[in-house]
């Protein structure tokens, strides 16, 4: 009798699995595997716009309003605000910054600039809306720069 017990006990953990398995959606999906793409096609994916001249020849990206470096990528314009990667490095990124600005007319708040390792800030005053343009970047290590710049009350 104590063996019919345990033949009983185990054949209803086995009806209690089979049957959570159908109401939970489970069992082999081995055909939903095998039907799922095993390459992605990148010809399909967006990219960023490349770095080009604007009208008034300065450096640009897509539909920004603030110059980037030619080899400028991974370009994410929202609300005023665009992030990027460059491979210039720090210095050579805020050479860049320094030198357009400073053809614009545009003033280096000199007290608000800092470098220390890795990281670079500093904000121009001149823009027509009145606000301070801040430029940041960061050395990701990789021997590329990601760079962010906005228009901030400062």
């Amino acid at each position: 009798m104590k063996k019919y017990g345990v033949f009983l006990a185990i054949l209803a953990l086995v009806f209690a699995s089979l049957a959570c398995q159908s109401v939970m959606g489970g069992g082999n999906d081995v055909d939903q595997i095998e039907s799922l793409p095993t390459e992605v096609n990148t010809d399909d994916l967006p990219t960023a716009p490349p770095g080009s001249s604007d009208d008034t020849g300065s450096p640009s990206g897509g539909d920004s309003e603030f110059p980037m470096p030619d080899d400028a990528k991974n370009i994410v314009s929202v609300a005023g605000t665009v992030n990027y990667q460059t491979n210039l490095s720090l210095e050579e990124a805020m050479a860049f910054y320094r030198d357009y600005y400073g053809k614009q007319g545009f003033t280096e708040r000199e007290l608000l600039t800092t470098v220390t390792d890795g990281v670079f800030s500093f904000v121009f005053d001149g823009d027509a809306s009145g606000k301070a343009i801040v430029i940041q970047g960061v050395d990701l290590g990789d021997g590329s720069v990601n760079v962010n710049i906005s228009l901030q009350d400062i």
